[in-house]
């Protein structure tokens, strides 16, 4: 994971962005996922939602492919 950023949400622990556009989504069930060909405005926008769930859940999960990262 690259520089880990933690946030402000009940589903979501922490997140992490790469140059290449992958979005690593640590959950606070400790797993994470990588998404991939996020767009960085797309996660500067995620920064800054009101709730990070329901946009990771409206604009993320059904529009990216991911994979889940081991532990």
């Amino acid at each position: 994971m690259h520089t880990r950023i933690p946030v402000d949400s009940t589903v979501i622990a922490a997140v992490a962005y790469s140059p290449e556009a992958a979005l690593d989504i640590e959950f606070t069930s400790g797993a994470t996922y990588r998404y991939f060909a996020v767009p960085a405005q797309l996660f500067h926008e995620f920064l800054s939602a009101d709730s990070k769930g329901v946009f990771f859940n409206r604009r993320i999960r059904p529009c990216y492919p991911c994979t889940k990262l081991d532990a």
